[in-house]
Protein backbone atom coordinates (compact mmCIF):
# COMPACT_ATOMS: atom_id res chain seq x y z
CA UNK A 1 0.00 0.00 0.00
CA UNK A 2 1.31 3.08 -0.48
CA UNK A 3 1.83 4.83 2.56
CA UNK A 4 1.43 8.37 3.23
CA UNK A 5 2.95 10.89 5.92
CA UNK A 6 0.76 11.39 9.02
CA UNK A 7 1.10 15.36 9.89
CA UNK A 8 -0.04 16.38 6.30
CA UNK A 9 -2.54 13.59 6.32
CA UNK A 10 -4.02 13.50 9.36
CA UNK A 11 -6.96 14.34 8.60
CA UNK A 12 -7.62 10.21 7.20
CA UNK A 13 -7.84 9.44 11.25
CA UNK A 14 -10.46 11.70 12.77
CA UNK A 15 -12.22 9.01 14.67
CA UNK A 16 -15.57 9.88 13.48
CA UNK A 17 -14.49 9.41 9.90
CA UNK A 18 -16.44 6.07 8.48
CA UNK A 19 -14.19 3.95 6.67
CA UNK A 20 -14.58 4.33 2.60
CA UNK A 21 -12.61 1.73 0.55
CA UNK A 22 -13.24 2.37 -2.99
CA UNK A 23 -12.28 -0.69 -5.66
CA UNK A 24 -11.52 -0.53 -9.18
CA UNK A 25 -11.78 -3.99 -10.84
CA UNK A 26 -10.25 -4.06 -14.44
CA UNK A 27 -10.84 -0.12 -15.55
CA UNK A 28 -9.00 0.03 -18.49
CA UNK A 29 -8.36 3.57 -19.08
CA UNK A 30 -5.53 5.38 -17.20
CA UNK A 31 -7.38 8.67 -17.71
CA UNK A 32 -10.64 6.80 -15.64
CA UNK A 33 -7.82 5.64 -13.37
CA UNK A 34 -6.51 8.79 -12.68
CA UNK A 35 -9.98 10.57 -12.24
CA UNK A 36 -10.79 8.21 -9.73
CA UNK A 37 -7.83 8.81 -7.86
CA UNK A 38 -8.62 12.49 -7.89
CA UNK A 39 -12.26 11.60 -6.85
CA UNK A 40 -11.36 9.54 -4.32
CA UNK A 41 -8.83 12.16 -2.95
CA UNK A 42 -12.00 14.75 -2.72
CA UNK A 43 -13.93 12.67 -0.44
CA UNK A 44 -11.41 11.30 1.41
CA UNK A 45 -11.59 7.35 0.84
CA UNK A 46 -9.26 6.00 3.46
CA UNK A 47 -7.88 3.24 0.44
CA UNK A 48 -8.41 2.16 -3.12
CA UNK A 49 -8.05 -1.36 -4.64
CA UNK A 50 -6.43 -1.41 -7.73
CA UNK A 51 -7.89 -5.52 -8.83
CA UNK A 52 -7.80 -7.04 -12.02
CA UNK A 53 -6.31 -5.07 -14.95
CA UNK A 54 -6.79 -1.80 -13.62
CA UNK A 55 -3.45 -0.01 -14.59
CA UNK A 56 -1.25 1.13 -11.76
CA UNK A 57 -0.10 4.78 -11.15
CA UNK A 58 3.43 3.13 -11.90
CA UNK A 59 3.75 0.64 -14.71
CA UNK A 60 5.59 -2.53 -14.51
CA UNK A 61 9.01 -1.01 -14.93
CA UNK A 62 8.91 1.03 -11.66
CA UNK A 63 7.86 4.54 -13.50
CA UNK A 64 5.56 6.87 -12.98
CA UNK A 65 2.40 7.21 -15.55
CA UNK A 66 2.45 10.45 -16.23
CA UNK A 67 -1.16 10.24 -18.09
CA UNK A 68 -2.40 9.09 -14.60
CA UNK A 69 -0.57 11.57 -12.77
CA UNK A 70 -1.47 14.37 -15.15
CA UNK A 71 -5.55 13.29 -14.80
CA UNK A 72 -5.63 12.82 -10.97
CA UNK A 73 -3.20 15.97 -10.04
CA UNK A 74 -1.32 14.60 -7.63
CA UNK A 75 -3.54 12.38 -5.85
CA UNK A 76 -2.09 9.13 -6.63
CA UNK A 77 0.05 10.76 -4.09
CA UNK A 78 -2.21 11.30 -1.39
CA UNK A 79 -4.59 8.61 -1.58
CA UNK A 80 -3.35 5.11 0.03
CA UNK A 81 -3.39 2.28 -2.85
CA UNK A 82 -2.57 -1.05 -3.64
CA UNK A 83 -2.66 -3.52 -6.33
CA UNK A 84 -4.42 -6.53 -5.71
CA UNK A 85 -4.40 -9.89 -7.77
CA UNK A 86 -7.45 -11.30 -6.54
CA UNK A 87 -10.52 -9.42 -6.22
CA UNK A 88 -12.71 -12.28 -4.15
CA UNK A 89 -9.78 -12.22 -1.54
CA UNK A 90 -9.83 -8.93 -0.92
CA UNK A 91 -13.64 -8.59 -0.74
CA UNK A 92 -13.51 -11.83 1.52
CA UNK A 93 -10.62 -9.43 3.64
CA UNK A 94 -13.32 -6.71 4.03
CA UNK A 95 -16.09 -8.01 5.00
CA UNK A 96 -13.99 -10.17 8.01
CA UNK A 97 -12.90 -6.27 8.63
CA UNK A 98 -16.49 -5.48 9.19
CA UNK A 99 -16.62 -3.50 5.89
CA UNK A 100 -19.68 -3.62 3.64
CA UNK A 101 -19.33 -4.57 0.07
CA UNK A 102 -21.89 -2.54 -2.50
CA UNK A 103 -21.25 -2.70 -6.26
CA UNK A 104 -22.23 0.01 -8.41
CA UNK A 105 -23.61 -1.80 -11.45
CA UNK A 106 -26.75 -1.48 -13.15
CA UNK A 107 -28.55 -5.09 -12.60
CA UNK A 108 -31.63 -6.43 -12.06
CA UNK A 109 -31.12 -6.94 -7.85
CA UNK A 110 -29.65 -3.60 -7.83
CA UNK A 111 -31.54 -0.66 -5.98
CA UNK A 112 -31.84 3.31 -6.53
CA UNK A 113 -28.29 4.45 -5.09
CA UNK A 114 -30.74 7.43 -3.58
CA UNK A 115 -32.33 4.70 -1.40
CA UNK A 116 -28.89 2.96 0.21
CA UNK A 117 -28.60 3.98 3.97
CA UNK A 118 -25.04 3.42 5.65
CA UNK A 119 -24.53 4.26 9.06
CA UNK A 120 -21.74 6.62 9.91
CA UNK A 121 -19.73 4.21 12.15
CA UNK A 122 -19.40 1.60 9.53
CA UNK A 123 -17.08 0.46 6.94
CA UNK A 124 -18.06 0.64 3.10
CA UNK A 125 -16.47 -0.97 0.03
CA UNK A 126 -17.37 0.17 -3.10
CA UNK A 127 -16.59 -1.87 -6.55
CA UNK A 128 -16.99 -0.03 -9.78
CA UNK A 129 -16.19 -2.32 -13.28
CA UNK A 130 -15.15 -1.95 -16.59
CA UNK A 131 -16.51 0.64 -18.88
CA UNK A 132 -17.96 -1.96 -21.46
CA UNK A 133 -18.86 -5.43 -19.41
CA UNK A 134 -19.00 -3.90 -15.84
CA UNK A 135 -18.93 -6.28 -12.73
CA UNK A 136 -18.34 -9.83 -13.81
CA UNK A 137 -21.90 -11.58 -11.90
CA UNK A 138 -19.32 -14.10 -9.92
CA UNK A 139 -18.80 -10.95 -8.16
CA UNK A 140 -22.04 -9.42 -7.66
CA UNK A 141 -22.96 -12.62 -5.92
CA UNK A 142 -20.63 -11.59 -3.34
CA UNK A 143 -21.28 -8.12 -2.73
CA UNK A 144 -24.30 -7.14 -0.31
CA UNK A 145 -26.00 -4.66 -1.89
CA UNK A 146 -25.95 -3.74 -5.81
CA UNK A 147 -26.54 -0.11 -6.15
CA UNK A 148 -27.24 2.04 -9.79
CA UNK A 149 -27.44 5.66 -10.67
CA UNK A 150 -31.37 5.28 -12.85
CA UNK A 151 -30.14 6.43 -15.85
CA UNK A 152 -32.96 8.65 -18.38
CA UNK A 153 -31.35 9.22 -21.35
CA UNK A 154 -30.91 6.92 -24.48
CA UNK A 155 -27.50 5.84 -23.37
CA UNK A 156 -27.27 3.13 -20.88
CA UNK A 157 -24.72 4.65 -18.37
CA UNK A 158 -22.56 6.79 -17.29
CA UNK A 159 -18.28 6.91 -17.32
CA UNK A 160 -17.07 5.12 -14.24
CA UNK A 161 -15.36 7.77 -12.91
CA UNK A 162 -18.68 10.48 -13.31
CA UNK A 163 -20.86 7.48 -11.74
CA UNK A 164 -18.49 6.85 -8.94
CA UNK A 165 -18.07 10.84 -8.03
CA UNK A 166 -21.93 10.69 -8.33
CA UNK A 167 -22.12 7.68 -5.92
CA UNK A 168 -19.36 8.50 -3.48
CA UNK A 169 -20.92 12.03 -2.83
CA UNK A 170 -24.27 10.56 -2.24
CA UNK A 171 -22.45 8.14 0.47
CA UNK A 172 -20.92 11.81 1.30
CA UNK A 173 -24.25 13.26 2.21
CA UNK A 174 -25.57 10.44 3.62
CA UNK A 175 -23.06 9.49 6.08
CA UNK A 176 -23.48 13.45 7.32
CA UNK A 177 -19.76 14.94 6.40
Amino acid sequence: MHRLSLPLFSYRLWSDMPKIFLILHNIRSVHNVGSLFRTADAIGVSSLYLTGFTPTPVDRFGRARKDLAKVSLGAQLTVPWEQRKSLRSLLRALRSAGARIVALEQHPRAIDYKKLRVKKESAIAVVVGNEVSGIPESILTLCDTIAEIPMRGRKESLNVSVAAGIFLFRLFDEIGF
